[in-house]
């Protein structure tokens, strides 16, 4: 069931009025409403604690533009008042507001683009993958072959568009060419074609499956709505898997968000002198991590957590140096 247009219209203004991660706004929403609480931000008559959080610049107009770019797409804004919406996987993140603030409250909704509808997506095993942008050659092989072979075994490979890690992963899983598909978790709005060297790449993670973002077409890539979209990636996959991480790596945070969530953690060790793996070497010694080293022993880790046991699979056919480009 749809709801109404004016619902859907005060969550798009609600995240141009703040970010869409704020808590605070979550809270307010949760209070009183999307419409009521749309309208009295707009009036200036809420209480001073949300507008203190909220921008005093944003009109309607914004939000009319988001909803008419996004249908220009051919992409929609899926809202908690839509059947289509994964109310257990979305309601599980206040856990990380509760133990954080700087996590964000629950979202307000979600842009996607692409077929798959997102209460699928969240009941569908999946694997988030993630590791660095500066990836090395032994990084991005290892990252493209656990996708192929994880979408050749039915499972969908979640990660963030972005350079290195991320590009390998989705590039993997696209050339398996099966049921399962891939889809981009973005730090942006969807019409933002961020990072430019993935215009190409996003199209295709859309024509197959999907590009999902918390935030409204024309809001441009932040350094902190990186960290926060690592809790959508950790909170709609069965677990985490880390491939390469520095020290100082937002993968890291990704693998933290994961283990709050009580998602199992996953890393790929690599060799002793990397500082690319320096990361996922932590993570493997302090515990917050189990060690990989091949997608099978993936596989065993979502079965040991679903307390399924995977069906006998098809032979797949060797990931080539052109697919994984």
């Amino acid at each position: 069931m749809s709801c109404s247009t004016d619902v859907r219209r005060a969550r798009a203004f609600l995240q141009h009025a703040a970010e869409p991660a704020n808590p605070v706004i979550a809270r307010y929403v949760a209070d009183v409403g999307p419409v009521d609480a749309a309208h009295h931000v707009y009036e200036g008559s809420a209480p001073s604690g949300v507008l203190t959080e909220s921008r005093h610049d944003v009109d309607w107009m914004r939000a009319d533009a988001g909803l008419h770019t996004a249908a220009e797409l051919g992409a929609r804004f899926v809202i908690p008042e839509d059947d289509e919406w994964p109310a257990g996987v979305v309601g599980g993140l206040s856990t990380l507001a509760a133990d954080d603030a700087t996590l964000g409250g629950l979202p307000l909704g979600l842009w996607v683009q692409g077929e798959p509808r997102l209460d699928d997506l969240a009941s569908a095993r999946s694997v988030a993958i993630v590791g660095a942008r500066a990836a090395t050659e032994y990084g991005e092989h290892h990252a493209a072959e656990f996708a192929y072979t994880l979408v050749s075994r039915n499972v969908t490979v979640w990660s963030g568009a972005a350079y290195g890690i991320d590009g390998a992963a989705h590039r993997g899983a696209l050339a398996a060419d099966r049921r399962a598909c891939t889809v981009a978790v973005l730090a942006c709005g969807i019409d933002y074609g961020y990072p430019a060297g993935h215009v190409g790449l996003l199209k295709r993670i859309t024509a197959s499956g999907a590009v999902v973002s918390e935030y409204p077409p024309g809001v441009p890539p932040a350094r902190h709505r990186f960290l926060l979209r690592h809790r959508l990636l950790s909170a709609f996959t069965r677990a985490t898997v880390v491939v390469e991480a520095g020290q100082r790596s937002g993968a890291r945070h990704a693998a933290r968000l994961a283990d709050k969530l009580g998602r199992p953690v996953l890393a790929l060790p690599g060799p002793l002198s990397s500082a690319a793996s320096a990361g996922c070497h932590r993570l493997i010694q302090d515990g917050t991590a189990r060690l990989v080293t091949s997608a099978d022993d993936v596989i065993a880790v979502i079965e040991e957590s679903e307390g399924e046991v995977d069906p006998e699979p098809e032979a797949a056919t060797p990931l080539d140096e052109a697919d994984r480009r």
